[in-house]
């Protein structure tokens, strides 16, 4: 028998969309929300020379290294340098670092662990504090090597430097706040969504170069059959291992509280394949952007013979970066399980209540068989995560002039758009359910009115 959940997910409907008032008002705002960061994609900073800048981008042969993926996660800003330049990597910088030092860093750990919802908002002041100090810190990397770029900045100078500094880093903290606003009274998770439409905003332009290069002969009806295909596969495999979860059944004896017996139910413990989702992806590429963006935007001549070479093999589709992509993503992908998800705390609930696993003790033994099996869809959901993000690397080196949109791209929209889309299910199932209590309290109320049989 389907439970009360199924059974209203069935109902759901056009009409129930449209009496849900709260849920439009929600999507009105986060669609206001995205529009305001798209039209700040599109304000240059102060002092800059917007179409040398374009110019430096539309050069093919101009080594831009890891520029190209700073530029599509934040919608086209860079190549614009625009106010929202840095997007929100500088937060999410911050959000790692706190969350590491949370992990080894005693007082953290304890504030994490213990505070509750207190101390998880003193986590989160860190984490602003710590965006601001990263947010300086590039601005005043970018606004030098600006300077030291030919033709760049129409007055270059100490005042030059001073505005740079401050248009970059109110823009982060803007878009962290908007981020934030989107989270509170809005639909999905915001940070995610402005990363989301910076992704989707560089999408048409990627497919109509991908289109001009078929017209004009430089890849074959074949090569473009090929990248279609691929994409759709990539993007059916993404929903497969995103909805992939191994579920653990769970019995509860049956007791007795006062003159009946209670319990003795069977339910599920589902654990996803990828319990970290997009955030391994999004961390790993946020720490690459971090030590390059600015050593990539000095000129050539200026660099060390090291910086030069680091530079270069930063290159999308190189070994180095690919070696150093591939194991951040594995990296964070077991760090950010390990912090979403405590056996030990699981089984330590399961044991509060009467839970347990069949044929496992419960306690020590529950939660040594939790972690073992989350480690192994751990293994699997990493290289799922690794495998999606490294393939089109190949493709990108042959077909440099796409700039940069393959595996990241998919995983981030796609992930994206699912969590999205549950949290907007999830608003209707929550509407639904205020209209039958409304209407169960209708009915009482006229079961007890005066003369009514």
């Amino acid at each position: 028998m389907a439970s009360a959940a199924e059974q209203l997910a069935a109902n759901m409907n056009i009409g129930s969309f449209a009496r849900a008032k709260e849920l439009h008002k929600r999507l009105l705002f986060t669609l206001m929300a995205l529009i305001v960061y798209r039209i700040g994609t599109y304000i240059p900073i102060p002092g800059i020379n917007s179409q040398a800048f374009l110019d430096f981008f539309g050069n093919p042969d101009q080594q831009r290294g890891i520029l190209d993926m700073f530029n599509m996660f934040s919608g086209g800003a860079v190549e614009r340098m625009a106010v929202f330049a840095l997007n929100v990597m500088p937060y999410i910088s911050a959000s790692i670092i706190v969350q590491l030092m949370g992990a080894v860093y005693g007082p953290w750990e304890k504030l994490k662990k213990e505070g509750g919802e207190a101390g998880r908002k003193q986590l989160n002041q860190y984490t602003r504090y710590l965006t601001v100090v990263l947010a300086i810190a590039q601005s005043f990397g970018i606004a030098v090597g600006l300077q030291n770029s030919q033709g760049m900045v129409d007055q270059p100078g100490m005042f030059f430097v001073l505005t740079t500094v401050v248009t970059l880093t109110g823009g982060t903290m803007f878009l962290m706040w908007l981020g934030e606003q989107v989270t509170a009274r809005g639909v999905g998770n915001g940070i995610s969504l402005i990363i989301f439409a910076g992704i989707v905003a560089v999408l048409p332009g990627t497919i109509g170069r991908l289109l001009g290069l078929a017209r004009e002969g430089q890849i074959s009806a074949f090569a473009l059959l090929f990248i279609t295909v691929l994409a759709i596969a990539v993007i059916v495999f993404i929903v497969f291992m995103e909805r992939a979860q191994r579920r653990l059944l769970i019995q509860y004896p049956k007791r007795q509280q006062g003159n009946r017996m209670v319990g003795g139910e069977n339910s599920f413990l589902p654990l996803k394949v990828n319990t970290a989702g997009v955030i391994p992806a999004i961390f790993a590429s946020s720490l690459l952007m971090l030590p390059t963006t600015v050593a990539a935007m000095a000129p050539s001549a200026n660099m060390a013979p090291w910086l030069q070479w680091l530079v270069g093999q930063m290159q999308h589709g190189q070994p180095v970066f690919m070696v150093f992509y591939g194991a951040l993503i594995i990296f964070f992908c077991f760090f950010y399980t390990s912090i979403t998800f405590n056996p030990e705390d699981t089984a330590e609930n399961l044991r509060k209540y009467g839970g347990f696993l069949p044929g496992i003790r419960p306690g020590k033994r529950t939660a040594e068989y939790l972690d073992y099996v989350l480690t192994r869809l751990t293994t699997i959901g990493a290289a799922y995560i690794t495998l999606v993000c490294l393939l089109p690397e190949f493709m990108i080196t042959r077909f440099a002039s796409l700039g940069y949109f393959g595996g990241t791209s998919l995983l981030i929209v796609v992930s994206v758009t699912m969590d999205t889309v549950a949290q907007i299910q999830s608003h209707l199932l929550a509407h639904q359910y205020e209209g039958l209590i409304k209407k169960a309290k209708l009915r009482g109320r006229g079961a007890l009115a005066p003369g009514r049989k």
